[in-house]
C-alpha cells in the first residue's frame, strides 16, 4: 500500500525567498503538521505547488500510485491537485483521534502509518498491471487490452483509482522517472533517451508541462 513514511522539518525561509516546489510522482500523501496540528492528504498532482506551511516538524505517510482511494476510501479523483484536510475525508472524529494520538506520541510516523494501513480498503486489482504498462509508455488503447477493458472503462477506472486516465499518469511516471535520474546524475540528453522521450526538447516540453519549469531549475 505505502511507498514510504517520511519526515522532515520545514525550514524559515527568507523573505523573498521562493517556496519549495512539489512536483507530481503519481503518489498521494497524508501529512502532520506538528507546529499547526494539521493533519492533511495532498495530491495526486498533475502540476507543481508551491508549498506555503510554515516551519516545523512535518510527517508524512505516501501511498503508492493507485492505492491511495483504498486507504482513505474516496476515489482518488477527489483529491487530485488538493490539499484537504483528514477530517472532510474521514469521519471528523476519527481524524481528531489520530490527530491527538500524533500530537502526544514520541514516534508520530510510526503512529500516522498504523492508523492510516488500519483503515485501508481493497483496491482496483487491476492497478499494478496499469502500472507496470504506463511505465512503459504502452498507449492507452493498448493498456485496454491487456487489462481487458473498453477505453472508456479504463478511464473511468483510472480516474477512481490513481485520480487521472492513464494517459496523465504515463505523463506523470516517465516525469517521475526523468527526474530521478537526472538527479542521480545522468545526462538530460541521456534521460531523455531513457525515459522515452522523442528528444532533449521534447523532455524539455513535458518537465515544463508538469513542473512549471526546467528540469535544470526543478534540480538547482
Amino acid at each position: 500500500m505505502f511507498a514510504c513514511a517520511w519526515s522532515r522539518t520545514v525550514p524559515s525561509r527568507p523573505s523573498g525567498a521562493p517556496a519549495p516546489r512539489v512536483v507530481p510522482d503519481g503518489c498521494a500523501d497524508v501529512l502532520w503538521h506538528r507546529e499547526s496540528g494539521r493533519l492533511f492528504v495532498a495530491g495526486p498532482d498533475t502540476h507543481a505547488h508551491q508549498t506555503s506551511l510554515a516551519p516545523g516538524l512535518l510527517v508524512a505517510v505516501r501511498f503508492r500510485p493507485g492505492r491511495a482511494s483504498a486507504g482513505l476510501g474516496v476515489p482518488a479523483d477527489a483529491l487530485r491537485d488538493g490539499r484537504v484536510d483528514l477530517a472532510s475525508v474521514w469521519l471528523p472524529a476519527r481524524a481528531r483521534r489520530l490527530a491527538d494520538e500524533l500530537a502526544e506520541s514520541a514516534t508520530p510516523g510510526r503512529v500516522l502509518t498504523t492508523s492510516v494501513a488500519g483503515f485501508g480498503g481493497s483496491w482496483d486489482p487491476f492497478v499494478p498491471a496499469v502500472v507496470s504498462l504506463a511505465r512503459r509508455g504502452v498507449s492507452v488503447r493498448e493498456i485496454a487490452a491487456v487489462v481487458g477493458v473498453t477505453e472508456r472503462q479504463l478511464h473511468r477506472r483510472c480516474l477512481a483509482a490513481f485520480g487521472y486516465g492513464a494517459k496523465v499518469l504515463s505523463r506523470v511516471l516517465r516525469f517521475d522517472r526523468a527526474v530521478r535520474l537526472a538527479r542521480s546524475g545522468v545526462s538530460l540528453a541521456s534521460v531523455a533517451v531513457e525515459v522515452g522521450c522523442s528528444d532533449q526538447a521534447h523532455l524539455s516540453r513535458e518537465v515544463r508541462g508538469l513542473a512549471g519549469v526546467s528540469l535544470s531549475a526543478l534540480l538547482g
